[in-house]
Formats: structure tokens, C-alpha cells, sequence
């Protein structure tokens, strides 16, 4: 080696570090002018963007300025706005009632302390008295030879349900059927029900989902649009009580969660114990927007086509006060994202090499409600559906670690891993896969309202292995900063690596704009099945 840096002209060398100064240089410049958005947009006059709040409102008018600035073009309904009306309903937690109910009497049940009703979906049941059927991992994949459902009797009970799911089975097939469920067990007779998380895959500590617990739910207005057509509980239960829902059934938690946390299979079997609840709830009418703009393809023909770019504005609003604090300001969650579709349109349209295809930039509103925007417009979009060929999305990319490898999300579902790929391959950021493909962020974002409709997608995460200090890091910050008050703006980043993965999305984009053909499911996804 010291031979290799002798020869070399000292010139070289030197030309070599002033290049890589500006670089270094410009990264952080864009990482900074990023970052600079996300403070704009998480600040606390924003009030954490709840859905349909003037918080929320005042954000969509500050990305529509943006817009404007770049030159993009009204896209939505209403200009820039593509409004959808929704019911807000939030469970009163201090009105409502639940308890177990067996042989040896009843048990009350405190909530939110114990159990959490979710007002998601669509109106709570104002009164439910069901005996339960425990339905392993809640899966109903009968394609692959899997279904935790089979010879249980669903009608007029409440089906409890765990974490995690066989290994065998991939992790994007688990989260699909696992957003399934819901509507499924409706549709079998069920009246609702409850999801176990286990010790060990705690994501978000349970005196954080109480916390969270006030917040108010969303559902559409317009029925037709509903998973469920007829009231349905959903509830979550204390890991650190689950073990009660299995009284007298002969059945232990504990070997039941250990089973989970390896992946390894869980039985299914009836309970002996009943859910009786009565669960007030207050609703309310609102409106909220999703954002659409248009950056017209520069091929006449191809230009009829069009690459989707999303990320979603809303956040948890203002809610329970940890520490004094009652603003849930989303920065990286996801203000963040948001800035990086800023910064990705600027660069698109400073480039040297144009998009063929259009680019739509959709700034959904309602994701921390259950994806009710992205829903929306992949359901009703403002261009024509069969137009929109692929949804690449963004959402809570963690700058907190330097950026040596991606996880686009969805790479091994359809043509689009093959561009990602390509990209990866330019830039040297390898792709990792998934490191906990059991946390369901396939269908937890926007991505997959698109993925319902046929559209190939894919989510963009920092990548990391299991069992490195970046997930350690990563776990820490969904332990402590996860849909908290302190996912604000003075909470350590590294903005010029976001820059990094800009760039990277930025790349990826052009490829699928200015290839020849649409990208396309492989012909062994699961998936493949939604194309209309």
C-alpha cells in the first residue's frame, strides 16, 4: 500500500481531496436545506398535523407554496387539493367499560390500562358480549398451504390474534393477509377483534399506546369506501396481561409467545372466557385533502403515463402529554419524507436528463389513520387509473445512522427491484434486505393502497442487519421517540445522508420514468393478482 500511494502524483492526490470536499460539501448543503423543511413542517405551530386540523391545513399550504415555487402543476380535484370527507371518532375511554367474563366470575378490565379499543375502520359497537376464539398468528393464506382460521367457528365471536407468523412464509405475504383480516373475519361473522403483541416484539411500550390511546380515529364518510360495512371492535391488549385471556384454557402464553418470537407454529384453539364491553365514543364530520401535483413527462407519448411519488403530510396532531409535552410534531414521521419529495422534484427539474414518463407527486393525508389517503386516490385518483404505472414512497427513512446500504421495500416483488438494483449497483449502496420482515411495514405505509390497486411499488428505508449497532439504534428510536412528542426537530439526524438516499430515490425515479416498458409484477408474486 505504501508503494500504491508513493507512485501516485502528488497532484492527484490532491485533485482527488478538493473533489471530494465539494462533494462532501453539497451534500450537506442539500442535506441542510432537507432538513430545513422538516423544521418548518414539524414545528409546533403546525400543532402535529393532525388529520383535518388547521395544523394539518397549514402544512398543505406550505407544501403547495413549494409546489407552486418548482413549477408543478395542480393535480387534485380543488388545484393542488384533492379533499375527502371523513367521520373522526374517538373512543372516551373514561366512559367505557370492559371485562372478562368465566366460571369463576367476572373481571373488570381497565381501560385504557389493560385493553385499547380502536376507533379505526368505522363505528364502534356501543355494547359486545362474545365469548373468544384464539386464531394463532390470525392468518388466512390458503395458497400456501397456511390458514391459523380452519375449524374454528368465527360467527358471533371475538377472535384474538398474535405477532409474527411462521418463518416459512414471506414476510410481505404475512402483512397482507394480516391487513386482510380485519374485513375477512367481518365477512365470516366475527364481531371483533383483539391483537396480542408479545413481550419480546414490543415495538412501542404499552404506556405509549395508552398515551396514544385519546387520539381521535378516522373512517370515511362515504360507506362504500369502508373495509367493514357494520360496526366491528378492534382492541389491543397489555403484553403484560395477555397471559389472562388464556385462563382456564389449559393453554400457556408464556410457550405460546415463545413459539411466536421463533417464528415457529401456533395452534389455534377456542377460550373459555367472554368479552363484555360497553365503548363510548364521540364523532364528528371533517375534511382533509391529499396534495397532487404534476411534473409533465417530456415524451409525448410517454408522458400519458405516469410515476407516482408519496409521502404523507399527516402526523398524531396534539395528544396525552409525555413530560409536558402534548405535541406530536412527526418530524421523521413524517415531515421527513414530505421534504424528501421537495427536494426530489428540484432535482428532477434541475437535471440534465428529463422524465419521460409524468412524475405525480401525492402528499396523502390520513396515513397514521390507516392509509384512508392514499386509499382514496389510489381508489379515485385524479388521473386515469390504469395511467399510473409504479408508486415509489416515502416514509420515515431514519437519518440516524450513516446510509451504506438501502431497503427498498418491495424489491423482490416486481420489475422495480430491478431498477433498484441498477441503481444500487451506480451509487455502492448494496440493497439488505428486510430485517424484520414481521413488523408489517409492507402494508404499513402508502405504498401498498397502490399495491391493492395493482400498481407495482416500493418503500424506501435505510438499510441494516439484525444484531448490528444500527438496529440497535433503530430499535431505541421507535422504543423512545416512535409517535412521541419527541420525534421533533431537535433530535439527533444526519441530514446529509438523507441527501444520499434522495439522490438514490432521485435515480431510481428517472430509471422507471425513461424506461421503455412499465414495470411489471414478477410472475411468482403474490401480488400479481391485484392487477385490474
Amino acid at each position: 500500500m505504501r508503494k500504491l500511494f508513493s507512485a501516485l502524483p502528488l497532484v492527484a492526490m490532491m485533485g482527488a481531496a478538493a473533489s471530494a470536499a465539494p462533494a462532501e460539501n453539497d451534500l450537506a448543503a442539500r442535506g441542510a436545506t432537507w432538513w430545513r423543511h422538516v423544521q418548518i413542517l414539524a414545528a409546533d405551530d403546525m400543532q402535529g398535523r393532525g388529520t383535518g386540523t388547521p395544523g394539518y391545513d397549514k402544512a398543505a399550504d406550505y407544501v403547495i407554496g413549494q409546489f407552486q415555487a418548482l413549477g408543478l402543476k395542480p393535480a387534485g380535484v380543488e388545484g393542488y387539493k384533492q379533499p375527502i370527507a371523513f367521520v373522526e371518532q374517538t373512543v372516551l375511554s373514561g366512559e367505557s367499560r370492559a371485562s372478562l367474563v368465566g366460571a369463576r366470575g367476572e373481571t373488570a378490565l381497565a381501560v385504557p390500562g389493560d385493553i385499547i379499543f380502536s376507533g379505526s375502520g368505522g363505528p364502534v359497537p356501543g355494547a359486545i358480549d362474545a365469548p373468544m376464539v384464539f386464531a394463532g398468528y390470525g392468518l388466512h393464506l390458503p395458497e400456501v398451504g397456511h390458514d391459523d382460521f380452519a375449524g374454528l367457528d368465527l360467527k358471533g365471536k371475538i377472535v384474538v390474534v398474535v405477532s409474527g407468523g411462521p418463518a416459512e412464509i414471506s414476510g410481505a405475504l404475512k402483512s397482507h393477509a394480516r391487513s386482510e383480516r380485519g374485513h375477512w373475519l367481518a365477512a365470516q361473522g366475527a364481531v371483533g377483534m383483539i391483537s396480542l403483541v408479545t413481550p419480546g416484539q414490543v415495538e412501542i411500550p404499552w404506556d405509549r399506546r395508552k398515551a396514544l390511546a385519546s387520539a381521535p380515529a378516522v373512517y370515511y364518510e362515504d360507506v362504500a369506501m369502508r373495509d367493514t360495512q357494520t360496526p366491528f371492535l378492534n382492541a389491543q391488549f397489555d403484553p403484560a396481561r395477555s397471559a389472562d385471556l388464556f385462563a382456564g384454557s389449559g393453554q400457556d402464553f408464556a410457550a405460546i409467545a415463545a413459539a411466536a418470537d421463533a417464528s415457529k407454529p401456533v395452534a389455534s384453539f377456542p377460550l373459555t372466557l367472554r368479552l363484555k364491553a360497553a365503548v363510548a365514543a364521540k364523532r364528528v364530520t371533517l375534511s382533509s385533502p391529499n396534495l397532487v401535483a404534476v411534473m409533465p413527462g417530456s415524451d409525448p407519448k410517454l408522458a400519458k403515463d405516469y410515476v407516482v411519488l408519496s409521502a404523507h403530510l399527516d402526523g398524531y396532531g396534539v395528544g396525552t402529554p409525555i413530560k409536558g409535552d402534548a405535541i406530536y410534531n412527526g418530524a421523521l414521521d413524517n415531515a421527513s419524507g414530505v421534504a424528501s419529495l421537495i427536494e426530489i422534484a428540484k432535482a428532477l427539474k434541475a437535471g440534465k436528463v428529463k422524465p419521460k414518463r409524468s412524475i405525480l407527486f401525492t402528499i396523502v393525508t390520513g396515513e397514521e389513520k390507516g392509509l384512508l389517503g392514499s386509499r382514496y386516490f389510489a381508489r379515485r385518483p385524479t388521473v386515469p387509473s390504469k395511467s399510473i404505472v409504479a408508486d415509489l414512497n416515502f416514509d420515515m427513512a431514519l437519518p440516524i445512522f450513516k446510509l451504506t446500504s438501502v431497503t427498498p421495500v418491495g424489491y423482490d416483488q416486481s420489475s422495480l427491484g430491478q431498477d433498484a438494483a441498477a441503481v444500487s449497483d451506480a451509487m455502492g449502496l448494496p440493497i439488505t434486505p428486510d430485517p424484520f420482515p414481521d413488523r408489517n411495514v409492507f402494508i404499513r405505509s402508502d405504498q401498498y393502497a397502490f399495491i391493492r390497486e395493482g400498481i407495482p411499488a416500493l418503500f424506501f428505508k435505510y438499510g441494516f442487519k439484525a444484531g448490528t449497532p444500527e438496529a440497535t439504534v433503530e430499535k431505541a428510536w421507535r422504543a423512545n421517540i416512535y409517535h412521541s412528542p419527541f420525534d421533533d426537530a431537535n433530535q439527533p439526524v444526519m441530514p446529509a445522508e438523507t441527501a444520499k438516499l434522495n439522490d438514490y430515490v432521485t435515480a431510481v425515479t428517472l430509471r422507471v420514468a425513461n424506461a421503455e416498458t412499465r414495470p411489471s409484477w414478477n410472475s411468482d408474486s403474490f401480488f400479481k393478482r391485484f392487477v385490474k
